[in-house]
């Protein structure tokens, strides 16, 4: 049942606080707001995009440094801000003319629910309150900011018999 639904994934929507980070927020004196992002989780959002599935970032919060990072890994399709991400999803879905089954989203808390219970293939995290744990379709080994990302975008390439593609040039 999980391989069926992630091999028919063609859009991948990641939530950032929680589920790219480690859920804290680092604020300085000046409110000047840092985030630690994880360099696995970020080459395997390459990896899958790679193997052409679209990447998403759809976030409550706003922050230059989830804009900078977006850039760097290449993802065109950033939302930050957002207060209805189920509308955020419905809406690049439309953009992609990609049905519902065909995407994935990736989140940590009952603010993710009514798109991850909306979407073909919902993913969490082990920290995530239990009711988001019960409404996914796979919760990550590994943490929020800790790989979970990575571990999500290799299960799609991996269903999807993509993955060793994706390894074999760092196998030489």
């Amino acid at each position: 049942m999980l391989e069926n639904r992630a091999k028919l994934i063609r859009l991948m929507a990641f939530d950032v606080d929680g589920v790219m980070t480690d859920g804290g927020l680092y604020l300085s004196d000046s409110g000047e707001e840092f985030k630690r992002f994880n360099s696995l989780d970020g080459h395997g959002m390459k990896m899958l995009k790679a193997s052409g599935v679209e990447i998403a970032i759809i976030t409550g919060r706003t922050s230059r440094c989830v804009e900078a990072r977006a850039q760097n890994l290449g993802v065109a399709h950033v939302f930050q801000g957002v207060e209805n991400k189920l509308e955020t999803m419905l809406h690049l879905l439309n953009k992609l003319k990609l049905p519902r089954e065909a995407a994935a989203y990736m989140g940590d808390d009952v603010v993710d629910l009514a798109v991850m219970r909306h979407v073909g293939l919902a993913i969490t995290v082990p920290e995530s309150p239990q009711l988001v744990r019960a409404h996914s379709a796979y919760i990550t080994q590994r943490g929020g900011g800790h790989g979970a990302v990575r571990e999500a975008c290799e299960l799609i390439m991996s269903a999807q018999g993509t993955l060793d593609a994706q390894l074999a040039p760092y196998l030489k």
